[in-house]
């Protein structure tokens, strides 16, 4: 391929990867399974509501993901490398971090008391990054994390996949295997000593429809990986694939059969879920907006995928976002039908952030007493509408009255622009009597003297019976 031909494949790919953040496929892509056990796992997966994600690996030793070994997409991705300018050093540098990488601290069942706590129902643990490096004993590469260059091979925990997935299961979390499809490691995808040389970009170095026989081995690699991951590691709900420009299209042919290794994967796990993000069609069972919410709620299965912090990996100065954040983003997207995946980088020693712990922990207290206003939910009009997030579960209605800040003054009159009949109001969390006036607005609420002191919470959460009141 020339460089021409490149710049028109950035360009087709444009909507659906634009400086690392995928956009999401359109509910018309979305294609309903007919397989009754996806169904039944589909209404299992809208009960969750939230994920913990986790993208860690070598790179969290540079805060840098592997983007930066993708020359074109070096003009965003390499903006925090300020070590060097000699990109081809800086590659081997990269894919030398495997060497040094040694988290010595890790304690997966730390991080699932956190989770736990912290009202996360499932986890999204980055298995292979688009670098290629594996963080679970693979047979098929030895760039891997129990392989006896990485320093960590020797611990206990070294197969990390493994300890993290028991772990998390241990606590009643399901877990969810991301994957990226591309590979850009391997000499099946990156292959050397082809047309492109030492310029890289995120698909593969030849032309999978000029070399089949070397793509081909490629598709078995990958396929033999996923099924390590679905064979080996116990229970797996989620297969979870990034890399959505590896897919039969029409700019290059990236056709990894997907679906054959889906369904061999259900014969073993047949309540497995498959999310091949951007891609559309069978096998994307649900769509991922990443860093966004929609303007509106979709009427097919998705999950907003969002840092809880500025990035994906580590940064040793990232700024976290505060639990009212965190909670304020939660209610948006299951007010509009979505569940919320929550990343976290771990630091390279193996340990959680202390700035994300602490918002965990403050999302977690929350939880703890709302999350009946959350759980196992369905959308329920207006959605979201100012400060109201709106849910409902059987015939009880749930208004989330949102506050932007704890300094925000709280108004003895609140009001709720709900406009259907309802037979009774409770205020979650407080036995408190509320006075209720129907307007033709919808609901005024006079809350009790004992919420008027001090500073706001997070949010007052409305429970309502739908139906008439009794006269």
């Amino acid at each position: 391929m020339n460089d021409m031909e490149i710049k028109e494949l950035q360009q087709a790919y444009a909507p659906e990867l634009k400086e690392g953040v995928h956009g999401y496929s359109s509910e018309t892509n979305w294609v309903k399974p007919e397989n009754p056990i996806t169904l039944e796992r589909l209404e299992w997966f809208k009960d969750q509501k939230l994920a913990l994600m986790m993208h860690w690996g070598p790179y969290s030793q540079i805060e840098v993901e592997s983007w930066i070994l993708s020359d074109e997409d070096g003009d965003w991705a390499r903006k925090d490398v300020d070590w060097t300018s000699d990109y081809e050093e800086m590659k081997r540098e990269y894919f030398g971090l495997n060497r040094t990488f040694n988290p010595f601290r890790f304690q997966p069942e730390l991080w699932a008391e956190i989770a736990a706590e912290g009202g996360f129902k499932y986890l999204i643990f980055t298995t292979k990054h688009h670098d290629g490096y594996c963080m679970w004993d693979t047979h098929t590469t030895n760039y891997r994390i129990t392989s006896s260059e990485t320093p960590f091979h020797a611990h206990r925990y070294a197969d990390v996949c493994k300890h993290v997935f028991d772990a998390f299961r241990s606590k009643g979390l399901a877990i969810a295997a991301y994957f990226s499809k591309a590979d850009w490691q391997s000499p099946y995808y990156w292959a050397p000593g082809m047309e492109r040389g030492s310029n890289t970009w995120r698909g593969p170095s030849y032309s999978p429809e000029e070399y089949p026989w070397l793509w081909e081995q490629f598709v078995d690699f990958t396929h033999e990986q996923i099924m390590e991951l679905m064979s080996r590691y116990g229970r797996i709900d989620i297969l979870w694939l990034d890399a959505g420009w590896v897919k039969d299209s029409d700019q290059v042919k990236q056709d990894i059969r997907l679906g054959e290794v889906v369904e061999r994967a259900r014969q073993t796990q047949p309540w497995l879920l498959s999310a091949d993000r951007t891609v559309g069609g069978p096998y994307e069972n649900y769509v991922t907006p990443e860093q966004t919410i929609p303007e509106r709620p979709l009427n097919v299965p998705w999950e907003s995928c969002i840092t809880i912090g500025t990035q994906w990996a580590f940064k040793y100065d990232d700024q976290y976002k505060s639990g009212r954040e965190l909670v304020r983003i939660l209610m948006e997207v299951v007010s509009k039908g979505g569940n919320l995946a929550l990343n976290v980088g771990p630091q390279p020693d193996g340990r959680l952030p202390a700035g994300a712990v602490k918002s965990i922990n403050e999302l977690g207290g929350w939880m703890k007493v709302y999350g009946e206003a959350i759980y196992g939910t369905r959308v329920c009009g207006p959605y979201f509408a100012g400060s109201c997030a709106f849910t409902s579960k059987g015939n009880t209605v749930y208004c989330t009255y949102l506050y932007e800040s704890a300094d925000q003054a709280v108004a003895k009159h609140v009001h709720i622009p709900y406009k259907e009949p309802v037979s009774g109001i409770e205020l979650v969390g407080s036995d408190a009597l509320l006075q209720v006036e129907l307007t033709p607005e919808g609901i005024s609420i006079t809350l009790p003297d004992c919420e008027l002191n001090g500073q706001a919470p997070i949010a007052h959460v409305f429970r309502m019976q739908k139906g008439e009141a009794a006269k």
